[in-house]
Parts: C-alpha cells; sequence; structure tokens
C-alpha cells in the first residue's frame, strides 16, 4: 500500500481501540436519536408544532445511518487483512437513504408549514430540545469525524456527515422556537429548513457516489482515499 496516500493519522494507529470507539458512537447515535425522535414527535403532537415534528422524523432518519455503520463496524474484524469495501459500500449507501429521506421530509414539512399558515400552540419544547441536540450533536460529529479519519473511512465520515445535517437542524429548530415565542409568526422555519433540503440532497448524492465509485482497495478500514 503506498503510505503517501494514507493521512497521517492512518500510520501507527490502534485499529482494535478506534474500530470499539466507532461501535460505541454508532450505538449512542442509535439510542439517543431514537429517545430524540419519541421526545420530538410527542410533545409537537401535544403542541402541534410542525418543525418539532419534523426534526423528530429526522432523529429516526439519522437511527438508519447508525445502524448503517454499527453494522459495518460489527461485520469487520480490524485484526484481519479482509478488504471491508463491501461493507462500507454497503453503510455508504444506507448514510446515502437516509439523506434523502430526510431531504423529502424537511421539503414536505416546509410546504405544510408555509401553505396552512398552521401557528403551535407553544414552542418550548422546541427551545429545550434544540438546545440538548447541539450539544449532543456537536460531541458526536468531533468524535466520529476524529475516529474516521484515523481510520480514513468514508462510511464512518459520512456518517459524521449526516449527524452534522442533524446539528444544522437543531440550529434551524431552535431560532424557529425562539422566533415564535418572541414575535408569534408561525413558518419561520420553512425557508432554512429548504435549505438544509438542499444540503442534504447533496451529501446524500455525495455518499452514493462514494460507494460506487469507490477505487482503492482498503485493508482493515483503512481506505487510501485522497483529503
Amino acid at each position: 500500500m503506498d503510505k503517501q496516500n494514507i493521512s497521517p493519522g492512518a500510520v501507527s494507529i490502534d485499529r482494535p481501540r478506534l474500530y470499539k470507539q466507532a461501535l460505541l458512537l454508532a450505538k449512542i447515535t442509535v439510542l439517543y436519536n431514537i429517545i430524540e425522535g419519541l421526545a420530538s414527535v410527542a410533545f409537537a403532537v401535544n403542541d402541534e408544532t410542525l418543525a418539532l415534528f419534523g426534526f423528530g422524523v429526522d432523529s429516526f432518519v439519522e437511527v438508519i445511518s447508525g445502524i448503517g455503520i454499527w453494522h459495518m463496524i460489527r461485520r469487520i474484524n480490524p485484526m484481519t487483512a479482509s478488504d471491508p469495501d463491501a461493507f462500507e459500500k454497503t453503510a455508504l449507501r444506507v448514510t446515502g437513504t437516509a439523506f434523502y429521506l430526510l431531504t423529502a421530509g424537511l421539503i414536505l414539512s416546509a410546504g405544510i408549514n408555509l401553505y396552512g399558515g398552521h401557528r403551535p400552540e407553544t414552542t418550548f419544547w422546541g427551545i429545550v430540545i434544540s438546545l440538548i441536540s447541539i450539544l449532543t450533536m456537536g460531541a458526536l460529529i468531533h468524535f466520529k469525524i476524529r475516529v474516521g479519519r484515523s481510520l480514513a473511512s468514508d462510511a464512518i465520515i459520512a456518517d459524521a456527515n449526516c449527524t452534522k445535517t442533524c446539528l444544522y437542524l437543531s440550529f434551524i429548530l431552535l431560532a424557529a422556537s425562539l422566533g415564535y415565542e418572541f414575535t408569534g409568526i408561525g413558518g419561520l422555519d420553512a425557508i432554512g429548513a429548504a435549505a438544509i433540503a438542499v444540503l442534504s440532497f447533496r451529501e446524500g448524492k455525495e455518499a452514493f457516489e462514494k460507494a460506487e465509485g469507490k477505487a482503492c482497495s482498503c485493508g482493515a478500514g483503512g481506505c487510501c482515499e485522497k483529503e
């Protein structure tokens, strides 16, 4: 393998430890988003908050990505020289599908919000959940990118990008919730949600392109893709 094509962090590293960290991050992502999704949808239905409902759906979409990475890491043995490309491609396709589903959900939510001019009873829980999500997603992104770069893993980095989209959505939910509480104007998050939908579509497209066009041969999770 050409060492010039390997990132510095991928040389002389403790792969078993890094894979355990990646697996733990995947588990945390799945568990957190299930809890966040259930809480968001429950409060959204009670308060008739479309933005919070869309945010809850997004949390369930993020679970798809987390399960894909979780499945991949469980099946790859970092102590062998077996080629993990097949597993990474599967995880990338799962992540790309999650982005596309997220795009559709955001566009639908934004359209309903604009057309109906719906006004929620309160957005208090949107503020609370978005603040918790910003802190949690920020930490997950940091650690996922660090592990993904160390292993030169497209799939783990793509999963971090999916989490990054959720972080952006958290900021949008916070802005929309605070805006409504202070102004009483409904639909403040529609334009922002549409912008995030465009970003989600782009990230999904990139994930599928990586899954289909990945040409290098990787050993034990270390891909020779150039940064």
